[in-house]
């Protein structure tokens, strides 16, 4: 059987990083090959190794509204217990679904022989082009091996225009790529400023997978609450301006409040992606920041309101913004909600066959760049 590669960000903390990671061998595996993802150890992964000790640090210096939340809460080993506990759990998810390779490479410490190993190798999907993420590395432009076995399946740059300093580096990475697609309209933007070459924009392979798959692998958290539930995913925190409308909007509809992302309420912080998917298909409203968490909620058809991540580059939204574009779902913007009888309005009624429309475009992208024989 022919191998696939997969290489992406290998972090063991962020819900959306690990189900990507899975859709995307889940696809290929359909396609007939036997799939792995390599694990690489750049400097980014080694910070992540770290998270529990970093994560108290890195709050403390953060937005007051987050510093003022955590120290109020809880101290700083109760986080550290709280993040290794976490990290434990996703490990856990992976283990159990994720075919990891028993090697890592890096960019000093890459075989001679890998490249003899797999077909093809394919990147993505997640923000692994972003310069601002680590120091820019060469390994997922795929250098290691033939032009012909590179492939990237809708990966993320994460901004929207690359600086002056890594321009021609990018250039000549890209170049090099026998397929190429991206996540977002910036990126596709930035492919053909640089190479001239037109990129499709695909969508993230979590949504390749349908709901049954996912709930499939859904799990309840033994904190799960009883009662009807208004659900937060915030990776920037919840700014107080935004709080004060998500209470109201619980409060008007008697719901209890879950902060999903929030380290200060350690039992829902502890959950792995498998709780994840179960906390947005069972809340009567989801309101986030995270390109993800809109992706679950657009699979499970929940209501959701998108906010704008406080703090973040306006690059960083062009990701969200391309996904509501293309399932016709901007009205889900807090600028677009204005009255109560809004935030529950979110029309699916186009979104079997648009998802439909996606999912056959990507998977004809993957099997013309791995050679499988398209039936007419």
């Amino acid at each position: 059987m022919r191998k696939v590669a997969i290489l992406t960000l290998n972090g063991y903390f962020n819900y959306g990083n690990r189900l990507q990671n899975y859709a995307l061998q889940e696809v290929i595996k359909s396609l007939g090959f036997e799939v792995e993802t390599i694990i690489s150890t750049t400097k980014n992964r080694e910070e992540q190794v770290t998270y529990p000790s970093k994560i108290y640090n890195s709050i403390k210096k953060g937005p007051k509204y987050v510093k003022k939340l955590v120290i109020n809460k809880i101290n700083k080993k109760e986080v550290m217990k709280s993040a290794a506990i976490r990290t434990k759990t996703f490990k856990y998810f992976t283990k159990e679904y994720i075919k990891e390779t028993n090697y890592s490479i890096s960019d000093g410490n890459i075989p001679n022989d890998l490249s003899d190993k797999y077909d093809y190798f394919v990147v993505g999907s997640d923000q692994v082009w972003n310069p601002n993420f680590r120091e820019v590395s060469s390994l997922y432009f795929l250098l290691f091996t033939e032009e012909n076995k590179r492939i990237a399946y809708a990966p993320s740059f994460g901004v929207s225009e690359i600086s002056l300093d890594y321009k021609e580096n990018y250039k000549k990475w890209l170049s090099g790529f026998s397929k190429l697609s991206v996540r977002e309209d910036d990126g596709a933007k930035i492919i053909n400023d640089l190479v001239g070459k037109k990129a499709p924009v695909l969508v993230d392979p979590t949504l390749l997978l349908t709901k049954e798959r996912w709930l499939s692998l859904s799990k309840e958290a033994d904190n799960k609450p009883q009662k009807n539930y208004l659900l937060t995913y915030f990776l920037g925190g919840v700014p107080t301006k935004y709080q004060k409308r998500i209470n109201r909007i619980a409060n008007e509809n008697n719901l209890e409040v879950i902060n999903l992302g929030d380290v200060g309420e350690i039992e829902t912080y502890k959950t792995g992606p498998s709780e994840f998917i179960d906390y947005i298909n069972s809340c009567d409203i989801f309101c986030t920041d995270s390109f993800h968490g809109c992706v679950f909620a657009i699979l499970m058809e929940k209501p959701f309101i998108v906010y704008e991540r406080q703090g973040s580059s306006l690059s960083m939204y062009s990701r969200i913004n391309t996904l509501l574009n293309k399932f016709d779902l901007d009205s889900r913007k807090i600028e677009n909600i204005k009255t109560n009888s809004e935030v529950f309005n979110t029309d699916y009624s186009n979104i079997s066959s648009l998802l439909e429309t996606e999912r056959s475009k990507s998977l004809t992208f993957l099997k013309e760049a791995l050679n499988v024989e398209i039936k007419k």
